[in-house]
């Protein structure tokens, strides 16, 4: 099948890649000509494991190209993903005007029947608005079907090539058969392919992050409870991750969600609400709960130095919002070190992914290092921000003996508490009592 999938930011990239990797004969564009220069040389933009490797072999077989004509890409092929952002507005709604402004393209330069897929993430009436913008300038049938993503940044490719489910928006039964050829690949072991009206598919991408957005909003306010009635946020994960009716994913606290989904996602969905005369509380108060538990590591670091920061150093391992990204968007990282810098402290820092996207942000505010232990000498404390799998089992005796005071703060708690302190540290964390060593 011949694809077009416009845009090749996160999204885009991972589809054109994958869809290629099945077979396909698939062409990615952007306005962007540097950008698409780097990708002919099967140089990925970001940071996910495992996507270069594909995409390199795509290339090699000629399943897969890249272009800025999108005009003769739109001629080409017979499915048309859509896969530009459509970032924040100042009013928290979704901004739509890449998304219209390919649809009018589309419309232009079609030449024949074609199936447009839109997986970029868009509010409910997106369908219509794209369907009506493609049939004022051409007189070819174009069916519009919402195909919204499930993609979690680190593990993208397995994703997108063994979904838990794909989701379909679609009224027109042509382009429905042409949707399950394109994900009959991938859903060999039996998953679901939902099929579904386009406002219920638009509604339920919004709907999906909503709930898991909610779902660690919950656990961070409770784990601020929990310190102060003295219980511990990981048994009361336990407690309740065992039940069958919640199970145990998005339970973990810590200090808060970032990236460049769920935020932006619960604004939209407000906004939407807002449009058709509803006040959807719960999504502010997910809103107002993720604010305020991304203030809490400057708290707590705060507290312990009597306010007295000024002249301190702090290390700090993890950039990124999340492991196995390079994604620095919303990470409550910068927030705590913005925090930090504007008291008069010094940071040096290390992520194993995000070091350019640090240096675009912090330029020379802070101090990047090559490896994680190069950030302690010299430090007061070493703050834990991101859980990468290479910090869950440091060699916690050198890590005290490089730095200035044996104190951690870990906002991912990745510790047992107890150990810590028997280690000899201050070991702060999140929705658990504070262990200090014996006197």
């Amino acid at each position: 099948m011949n694809i077009t999938v416009i845009g090749t930011g996160y999204v885009g990239l991972v589809a054109v890649t994958c869809l290629a990797d099945a077979g396909n004969n698939c062409i990615g564009v952007d306005i962007d000509e540097e950008k698409i220069k780097k990708l002919r040389r099967g140089e990925v933009p970001f940071y996910e494991p495992g996507l270069e490797e594909i995409m390199h072999a795509n290339l090699r077989e000629e399943r897969l190209s890249f272009t800025t004509d999108m005009e003769k890409a739109i001629k080409e092929a017979g499915v048309i993903f859509i896969a530009v952002g459509t970032p924040e507005n100042d009013d928290g709604s979704a901004d739509l005007q890449h998304v219209l402004a390919v649809a009018e393209t589309i419309g232009r330069n079609a030449n024949g029947e074609k199936v447009v897929v839109l997986k970029s993430t868009v509010p409910v009436g997106t369908n219509r608005r794209v369907r009506e913008a493609i049939s004022a300038l051409t007189p070819h049938h174009i069916s519009v079907v919402n195909n919204p993503e499930f993609l979690k940044e680190g593990s993208a490719i397995d994703d997108f090539q063994k979904p838990d489910r794909v989701v379909i928006g679609c009224e027109d039964e042509k382009a429905t058969k042409v949707m399950l050829e394109i994900y009959s690949p991938f859903v060999r072991t039996g998953k679901p392919i939902l099929i579904m009206d386009p406002a219920s598919a638009e509604m339920t991408k919004y709907a999906a992050n909503t709930m898991l957005a909610t779902r660690i909003s919950l656990m961070n306010e409770l784990s601020q409870l929990c310190e102060r009635v003295g219980a511990d946020i990981e048994m009361v994960r336990r407690g309740i991750g065992t039940d069958s009716r919640i199970g145990s994913s998005f339970l973990f606290a810590g200090i808060g969600f970032g990236g460049s989904c769920f935020p932006k996602d619960i604004s939209a969905l407000r906004k939407t609400g807002e449009e058709y005369g509803l006040d959807l509380k719960l999504t502010r108060a997910v809103e107002d709960v993720n604010a305020r538990q991304k203030q809490m590591m400057f708290e707590k670091i705060s507290a312990h130095y009597n306010g007295k920061l000024k002249g301190l150093a702090f290390a700090v391992w993890g950039l990124a919002f999340k492991p196995r990204t390079d994604d620095m968007r919303e990470a409550p990282a910068i927030i705590t070190i913005n925090q930090l810098l504007g008291a008069g402290a010094a940071i040096s820092a290390f992520d194993p992914a995000a070091m350019e996207t640090a240096h675009r942000i912090f330029g020379s505010k802070i101090k990047l290092c090559e490896k994680a232990f190069d950030t302690l000498a010299g430090a007061n404390a070493l703050l834990i921000m991101t859980e990468w799998n290479e910090f869950r089992i440091p060699a916690l005796e050198r890590v005290k003996a490089t730095l200035v005071k044996p104190v951690i703060f870990d906002g991912r708690n990745l510790y047992d508490g107890q150990h810590m302190a028997e280690m000899g540290f201050t070991y702060y964390s999140i929705g658990r009592k504070t262990y200090r060593p014996a006197q």
